[in-house]
């Protein structure tokens, strides 16, 4: 189904994007180990020149490979998302030396990075971080040590490098948070995995003094909730594409099965009910999708509205996912729910983007105190 608001060459960007996730990211995502990263999948996609468009791109051209690739190969999704994620960072706030060590192996695959904000104690609640980052004058470098621990970390404990996010002024809340770029190797730094729903790599993170100085600041030291929430808010709207993605495929599987099933003297589809049903599932699929586009193009164009679009986007993309994958294997029946059938792992899938990078609840928070903030400031 095209869109208005595509260019033909958008279009046909997106189709190659889904046969290459079909073709050559499906078969690496298949052998690898569920919970753990797939570091030749991860390579794959250096090679293949999509990890570098993650620091070239538009956040529109971001949602349209998470959305094509999540169509074909969930995996290799989330593997590039991920990649941009703990790198965006560096890449928007790093030092030219930052830059030149960490983001070309991104690119190219052999350097897998994560992004570290979620605590046991602060997760949706970002401002609530408990990672303390207490100075430290023992080396004269003007530096801290981080104290404290990480929870719920995709990538993690395999990442090569970390951006993690601590306190540094207490009692400060948002205003007292320094964002830091980690090397996993640094000491006192340890980690675990976590045995989720999902099958991508989420683990939790142990910092027992671990040092970091001056040149481990991302941004400017207290000012590191501004770069999470940059962060967030370029991949809330590529959340919602993801999760467009899996809707896509969701009732694309609908629509075959349904004009193949054979019941009650026809096909499925001619069942008044079912067709409806299947109307229903397009109907909240495109809106979700417009949505997302818009929320990027507002990002691209610098829209001051931006926090506003790309709450809605998330929310109303990863709720109508939710929704679309459940009734696509309800109408698929006992064969939906068999352990490797296609939609058995759409429905492990599309739960998680309900909670992440800001629940549901959250987003709706956030709307409703960007529309109030806009009424008040009479615009």
């Amino acid at each position: 189904m095209p869109a208005f608001s595509l260019e033909p060459e958008q279009l046909a960007w997106c189709a190659e994007l889904r046969r290459l996730a079909a073709e050559r990211l499906a078969p690496l995502a298949e052998k690898g180990e569920p919970g753990r990263v797939n570091r030749p999948l991860v390579a794959e996609l250096g090679r293949l020149g999509l990890l570098p468009r993650l620091f070239t791109s538009g956040a529109l051209d971001l949602c349209l490979m998470r959305e094509s690739l999540a169509h074909a190969c969930t995996e290799a999704e989330t593997a590039l998302a991920l990649q941009g994620l703990g790198a965006h960072p560096v890449h928007a706030h790093g030092t030219p030396a930052q830059r030149e060590r960490w983001l070309p192996g991104v690119g190219a695959g052999t350097l897998v990075a994560a992004f570290a904000l979620s605590e046991p104690g602060a997760g949706s609640d970002a401002a609530a971080l408990a990672l303390a980052a207490e100075p430290d004058g023992t080396d004269g470098t003007g530096g801290w040590r981080l104290t404290g621990e990480k929870a719920w970390i995709s990538n993690a404990p395999e990442a090569d490098f970390y951006t993690v996010f601590a306190r540094t002024t207490p009692g400060a809340g948002a205003r007292g948070v320094t964002a830091f770029l980690v090397p996993a190797d640094r000491s006192g730094l340890t980690g675990a995995p976590l045995d989720m729903l999902s099958p991508h790599p989420i683990g939790t993170l142990d910092f027992d003094a671990v040092p970091v100085t001056a040149a481990d600041v991302l941004g400017e030291p207290d000012r590191g909730f501004r770069v999470a929430m940059g962060t967030l808010n370029l991949f809330r709207p590529s959340v919602g594409a993801f999760a467009v993605g899996m809707a896509r495929a969701a009732l694309d599987a609908t629509l075959v099965h349904t004009g193949r099933r054979d019941a009650f003297g026809g096909k499925l589809k001619d069942l008044q009910t079912v067709a409806h049903e299947v109307a229903e599932m397009a109907l909240r699929v495109e809106a979700a999708r417009l949505m997302v586009h818009a929320a990027a193009t507002a990002y691209d164009e610098g829209a001051p509205d931006v926090p506003l679009r790309s709450a809605m986007a998330k929310l109303l993309a990863t709720e109508t996912a939710q929704y679309v994958v459940d009734r696509a294997v309800q109408l698929h029946g006992a064969r939906a729910l068999r352990r490797g059938h296609p939609l058995e792992h759409l429905y492990r899938e599309v739960r998680a983007p309900r909670v992440y990078e800001g629940a549901s609840e959250v987003q709706r928070g956030i709307i409703a105190k960007e529309l109030y903030a806009a009424l008040e400031a009479g615009t």
